[in-house]
């Protein structure tokens, strides 16, 4: 058989067949006289084991590693993995469709808000601290970057972050709290750095810090990116607003520091 011929009896494209000659998967054949390679049975079989595997989802990596042991005790621990991938993909899916089943619910219900786009643990602490404060910009923002936090940070870093805001939303007066220091930022949006205001909009910000997040400044284990992320951040506030909040880490990491300290001795 020529390649036209083998890849047509087993369903592949002769490209495919010549990547796996290239990848060491399938032996290349001897040639004839006028250069065309003729492949055998023995071949076809090999390529449609091949074929086999790939449509169970191993990938060609995988497949040499399966080809190459003649026990076939590879096999079964390669497709146990694969199972195990599966499942989890399979799981993932329906958690995915739950969540877009009660979305697809609220809007037929015109109850489709913003925050529905959120994770439920976060829509639900946005729940927590009451209605959007419309009126207020600083808290518009706020919101933002809560959203952006949790979309960038790793799965765990995330969980760590949402119990966090969690302990923090269910502390009494929470949502008060957070309305004075929206107010207190806002007015800072047209004042000098110098101001007095800025100094008690620090000091009202820092009481209302997670201390996981204080605990983390006050470690000093902010990586490069971490750092650029916080230049970035500042800058997107007026100068008034970003001293207030650089004074509110500064001032947070602090007590936290000292709060360790106490623990150790």
């Amino acid at each position: 058989m020529r390649i036209s011929e083998i890849a047509a009896l087993v369903g592949v494209t002769t490209r495919a067949v010549r990547h796996y000659h290239h990848l060491g998967l399938l032996p290349e054949p001897p040639r004839l006289a006028n250069g065309y390679r003729q492949y055998s049975v023995r071949d076809a079989v090999a390529l449609a084991r091949i074929r086999r595997l790939t449509e169970l989802g191993l990938g060609l990596d995988e497949v040499r590693d399966v080809i190459a042991d003649d026990a076939g005790h590879e096999l079964a621990e390669v497709l146990a993995e694969l199972d195990a991938d599966l499942a989890r993909q399979e799981a993932e899916i329906r958690a995915r469709r739950n969540r877009l089943a009660a979305l697809l619910a609220r809007a037929a219900d015109g109850r489709l808000t913003a925050d529905d786009e959120l994770s439920p643990e976060l829509a639900a602490f946005f729940a927590e601290l009451g209605p959007r404060e419309t009126d207020s910009p600083m808290a518009a923002k706020d919101r933002e970057l809560l959203a952006l936090m949790e979309t960038a940070a790793p799965p765990a870093e995330r969980a760590r972050l949402m119990a966090a805001m969690r302990a923090l939303a269910a502390a009494p007066g929470a949502a008060e709290r957070a309305r004075q220091v929206y107010a207190l930022l806002d007015g800072l949006a047209d004042a000098d750095p110098s101001d007095p205001r800025v100094e008690a909009a620090a000091r009202a910000l820092a009481d209302c810090l997670p201390p996981e997040l204080a605990a983390q400044a006050a470690a000093g284990q902010e990586t490069a990116a971490a750092q650029g992320f916080l230049r970035a951040l500042l800058a997107d506030f007026a100068p008034a607003q970003a001293e207030a909040v650089r004074r509110a880490m500064l001032r947070a990491g602090a007590t936290e520091g000292k709060t360790t300290e106490r623990k150790r001795t």
